[in-house]
């Protein structure tokens, strides 16, 4: 058997980043992915294979490719019916172009068509009322009135440098960093993706403290006092709860200053042109036109499931690692593993619509992310409960409706709706009447559009993602030292070191967490091309023929690839 140089285990987006780095630098690569088809967090699929049993979706069309990230049931060419599609876990992507990876990366020059909502995200409150963070920044601060200003202050700086703080809150916690491009991690320039070694920026280290200020007020709680109403203070605690964890808190508060400023940013909150898996057939083809490989439905469990190779990396859970390792690891960084700390959970919520969401706020119907949850104070209620391990009476929810920025996402009159609410880890309940409810209650009538709706149960999730313990997308406690790698997964000082010469750490469990950013793959594969193979320059990312195609549909094929030696 011929000796690989590196094999990635799990090819979700942060794996699929440190298989593109590593085979960019020449080296030979092999992916193996458990499931299916490749993309773990980042995977589109089409109704029927989501369970859903639905109506004739409408005429054969001729010749036309199944959409991205879907599994083609017909031979190629054949005559295809169209599908809706849904998104397996995240749906909509910031990070997709404000990371510094995707950044070089350049996922448009590669045919995935990036489509921004005029409003990010939005909180809609009772009386038919919303707080509505559209991508333009001005109009967002007329639209919170009296508290615009106060807004502006806080996000709207950080928007200014979202470039800056982007560098800092996705680095990998340990070089110093120039807040455009840190040690080691490609710089922002998509046309050539080398790696930029700055030392601090006067921009840079003004980004740092505003980002460090806001967190500490945020993370105590102290931003009300900037507000006299209750408008932004219920959009903060709506972003704030993508950390799933108390609000207020430091990890809540990270994610929340990170992501709005990202919605007044270049790229906004984007949704791609036909889902998430569209990111994921850029990935596979860059790296198969770099010689790299993909095997799918190849479960890793036991050190005798892995090849040969002088590197593995870990797109996984940390305590996969030390289950699949075993004995090969040290007693203390076995220990660490397998003890690593996992958080709450989601329950995820499937709907089939016969028409768009009729929310009683205007503007509303503009966003590509909903948050559900009501005030600032009903949020922090239902994230504590969750918190105490309880089921939150009025839960918060996310909801994104793709057909938003895509109106091909309806098909023969029908969209997809994609939503998931917070809830104790391991949760076995079915919340489809809480999250029905909780829309409901923004949106009256929304019942009766209602066509069909699946629940997967926070117990179940793992069962398309392993990574996701007990329902945790975020793929570890929300905690500030979790996101700071402090301590390392193995005990280690660097956060990316998986307890043994040539294993290393890649997946959301590592700094910078929780997003589709791939920063985890490129810090993990940085390590491993100087330390195994002398490897000193960062291989570029800039897209190259091979590798492009000109929509997303044409690299489906290569989602699922299962050729073995």
């Amino acid at each position: 058997m011929t000796l690989l140089d590196a094999v990635v285990v799990g090819s979700g987006p942060n794996g699929l980043a440190a298989a593109v780095t590593l085979a960019r630098a020449g080296l030979r690569v092999r992916v193996l992915e458990a499931q299916p088809t490749a993309g773990g967090g980042a995977r589109t699929l089409s109704a029927s294979a989501m369970g859903f049993t639905l109506p004739d979706a409408g005429p054969v069309a001729p010749g036309v490719a199944p959409p991205a990230g879907t599994d083609p049931s017909t031979e190629p060419g054949a005559p295809t019916r169209p599908e809706l599609l849904f998104d397996l876990c995240s749906a909509v992507h910031p990070m997709a172009w404000a990371s510094p990876f995707f950044s070089a990366f350049d996922l448009p020059a590669r045919g995935v068509e990036l489509r921004v909502p005029e409003v990010s995200y939005a909180q809609p409150l009772d009386g038919g009322r919303a707080a509505l963070a559209f991508h333009d920044l001005d109009r967002t601060v007329a639209g919170l009135g009296p508290d615009g200003p106060a807004w502006r202050a806080l996000i709207g700086t950080l928007a200014e440098s979202w470039e800056h703080v982007a560098a800092l809150v996705l680095g990998d916690k340990r070089t110093v960093t120039g807040m455009t491009g840190s040690l080691g991690v490609p710089g922002p320039s998509p046309a050539h993706g080398e790696a930029v070694h700055r030392g601090p920026t006067v921009a840079g280290v003004r980004a740092a403290l505003r980002y460090g200020t806001g967190l500490l007020e945020l993370g105590t709680g102290r931003d009300v006092r900037r507000f006299s109403g209750d408008l932004a203070p219920a959009l903060l605690a709506g972003v704030a709860a993508h950390g799933i964890a108390r609000v207020p808190s430091a990890a809540a508060a990270g994610a929340a200053l990170l992501l709005a400023a990202l919605a007044h940013g270049p790229g906004g909150w984007p949704l791609p042109v036909g889902g998430s898996g569209a990111i994921t057939a850029a990935l596979v083809a860059d790296l198969v036109a770099h010689g790299g490989e993909i095997e799918t439905e190849r479960p890793v469990r036991t050190g005798r499931d892995l090849p040969p190779a002088r590197a593995y990396l870990f797109d996984t859970a940390p305590g996969a690692v030390a289950q699949i390792l075993g004995g090969r690891l040290g007693r203390r960084p076995r220990r660490s593993l397998g003890a690593f700390r996992h958080g709450n959970g989601v329950a995820k919520v499937d709907f089939v619509l016969s028409g768009p969401v009729p929310w009683a706020a205007p503007g509303v119907e503009l966003a590509g992310t909903v948050h559900l949850g009501g005030t600032r104070t009903e949020v922090a209620a239902a994230e504590a409960a969750v918190a105490r391990g309880h089921h939150a009476e009025r839960p918060v929810a996310l909801l994104s409706d793709p057909a938003v920025t895509d109106p091909a996402r309806e098909v023969g009159g029908l969209r997809p709706l994609w939503t998931y609410a917070h809830v104790p880890a391991f949760s076995s309940r079915d919340v489809t009447e809480e999250v029905t409810a909780q829309i409901e209650r923004f949106a009256p009538g929304f019942r009766d559009l209602v066509v069909a709706a699946r629940c997967t149960p926070a117990d179940r999730i793992a069962d398309h993602n392993a990574n996701y313990v007990g329902g945790d997308i975020a793929a570890g406690a929300a905690t500030l030292g979790r996101y700071l790698g402090l301590p390392g997964a193995a005990g280690r000082w660097d956060p990316y070191a998986g307890g043994a010469e040539g294993v290393y750490l890649c997946s959301a469990s590592v700094p910078p967490g929780p997003g589709v950013h791939g920063m985890g793959g490129w810090h993990a594969a940085r390590r491993a091309l100087v330390r195994d193979f002398d490897v000193r320059s960062a291989p570029s990312l800039a897209p190259t023929p091979g590798a492009l195609h000109s929509h997303p549909e044409s690299a489906n094929n290569g989602l699922a690839l299962s050729d073995r030696e």
